[in-house]
């Protein structure tokens, strides 16, 4: 059974109505990123950041999977699929999917601020006061920017040794998760979808360009996996 890891981002959940935090003018709903997904932000205002984060977890409480992700379910049936994730809600899960690494922490869990393995389900708002059994505050499971990516070691193994990848949602321009399809094999089937993609045909000799937004795209390459 051949192997297919799919990396996703943003665009994938967007159809479902969760925002994609980031505007154009670089502003997260408002802040600037440094502000509320940072460890010197969380020190600096730490009750502005768990309510930046306890808004994101009550909207994601609201929405569902949408077909694009229903859809990379199917190919569970002939493939086998591992999904790395950059978003850090739960709707491959609900979805159906079994193989989910979630690169940048999950917004449905919690952890002590002193130690990043110390994690908890989390489906309320965290506030100040809030302790973990061992007397610790808690903060949303989430790798801010300036921290380590726990899950990026075992991500570049799964895509070391796929068969096929597939990228979704997702530009490609954010580092360290950018750099995983550097760790494909020679002549690995890659399949690009993004309504505005941005990547370059002449540097992989076996790139598939799918121009649309995800729930369309993935219906066409269902089309083109499933036999």
């Amino acid at each position: 059974m051949k192997k297919i890891v799919i990396l996703t981002g943003a665009g994938i959940s967007a159809e479902s109505g969760i925002k994609t935090f980031r505007d154009a003018d670089g502003l997260w709903e408002g802040h600037d990123v440094m502000e509320v997904a940072s460890p010197e932000g969380f020190k600096a205002n730490p009750a502005l950041v768990l309510d930046f984060y306890n808004q994101r977890r009550r909207q994601l409480l609201t929405v569902k999977p949408n077909t694009a992700h229903t859809n990379l379910v199917r190919l569970e049936k002939q493939y086998k699929v591992q999904i790395v994730t950059q978003n850090v809600d739960d709707l491959h899960e609900r979805a159906g999917s079994k193989n989910v690494l979630h690169l940048h922490g999950e917004l449905l869990k919690s952890r002590n601020i002193l130690n990043s393995e110390e994690i908890y389900e989390c489906k309320t708002d965290i506030n100040l006061g809030d302790k973990c059994p061992n007397g610790f505050q808690l903060r949303p499971h989430i790798v801010w920017f300036g921290e380590a990516v726990p899950m990026l070691e075992k991500a570049i193994a799964i895509v070391a040794d796929c068969d096929i990848l597939v990228i979704i949602g997702t530009s490609m321009q954010v580092y360290p998760a950018a750099s995983l399809i550097d760790y494909i094999k020679p002549n690995t089937s890659i399949y690009f979808i993004d309504p505005k993609p941005i990547i370059s045909k002449n540097r992989f000799s076996n790139l598939t360009v799918i121009a649309e937004k995800a729930t369309i795209g993935t219906a066409i390459l269902l089309d083109k996996l499933i036999l």
